[in-house]
């Protein structure tokens, strides 16, 4: 469980290591009906992800503890998790090894390696990849660096909700982000527990949050869809579930046309290039499965752009 101190912790400690990423204000027709509306670009983060605060502030942890061997760090991951240990990793100074499945894109396997990263691909899943990561880290002694299910991941990943209260002065109501592993809802939540809500948009085919709320518990579901190389975890992380139950975050699901839909769109209004699994939380407001009442003042947080653009031309 992670709460506010942990986030601002998090904040003290990748001062000046992450980028305080711009928020712009839209016109919230066609995105919204009435109120007020942002997008948070966390694009523009270091590695096109939000995934570089939870990776500085898990490393960097570490290391004030004694924790972080000459082996260097350990990670599994479909992509973006990846990129942003490999960076951190650099920059502390020590190595990092990444096991990512077979099936992650070919842009994002190059970049690790662009970032001195040993990339180990395994499986086609990222659970496989997780379980070969876990087994070498126990073998060589490395820190293990799970992408969205330790504590000061996402602590690290909260910085960003402590962002959107600075930067709209706390007059938001609603923060709508996609959902795979949990690991930004999760911190991002805790950031605005008791000042806004979250809503967890999740594909259809990827349900991690809404099966675990209806079970009571992080369950195994399939993973299948346009979203699955970066929001394709096989169950909702233990933090994630804890928090959501805690603050009331509420998970709504959108089909693989509507990310389709939300992606294209947010390239021909706004010219941003997005990935599918971060075009999942405009797909809520696009397709109508979230509808903002009227007045409410909505944040839409763009998190990574580490994505082939050739089919948006």
């Amino acid at each position: 469980m992670i709460d506010h101190s942990d986030v601002q912790a998090a904040a003290r400690r990748v001062a000046g290591r992450v980028r305080r990423t711009p928020m712009i204000e839209v016109e919230p027709d066609p995105l919204a009906p009435a109120g007020r509306m942002w997008l948070k670009l966390e694009l523009t983060q270091h590695t096109g992800s939000f995934k570089a605060r939870g990776a500085f502030n898990h490393i960097l942890a570490a290391r004030e503890e004694g924790r972080l061997p000459e082996t260097g760090v350990v990670a599994a991951s479909g992509g973006n998790a990846g990129l942003a240990f490999a960076y951190a990793a650099a920059r502390a100074g020590v190595p990092a090894e990444v096991y990512v499945p077979e099936t992650a894109p070919a842009v994002k396997v190059a970049r690790l390696r662009a970032l001195g990263a040993a990339v180990v691909q395994v499986g086609t899943r990222y659970a496989e990849a997780q379980e070969a990561a876990t087994k070498r880290a126990a073998d060589t002694g490395a820190l293990f660096c799970h992408a969205y299910d330790l504590p000061e991941v996402c602590a690290g990943q909260g910085t960003l909700g402590a962002e959107v209260l600075e930067q709209t002065g706390g007059e938001v109501d609603t923060v709508l982000l996609a959902i795979g592993g949990g690991g930004l809802m999760a911190g991002v939540a805790t950031a605005l527990e008791g000042r806004a809500r979250v809503v967890g948009v999740e594909p259809v085919t990827i349900p991690t949050l809404e099966r675990a709320l209806h079970a009571g518990r992080p369950v195994d579901v399939e993973v299948s869809g346009i979203a699955a190389d970066s929001l394709g975890a096989t169950r909702l992380g233990e933090i994630a579930f804890a928090v959501a139950s805690r603050t009331g975050v509420r998970p709504v699901l959108v089909t693989d046309e509507a990310i389709i839909e939300a992606r294209r769109f947010v390239w021909e209004e706004y010219r941003l290039v997005v990935e599918h699994g971060t075009a999942t939380a405009v797909a809520a407001l696009r397709s109508g499965a979230y509808r903002p009442a009227p007045g409410e003042r909505v944040v839409v947080v763009l998190c990574g752009a580490n994505t082939d653009p050739s089919d948006l031309a």
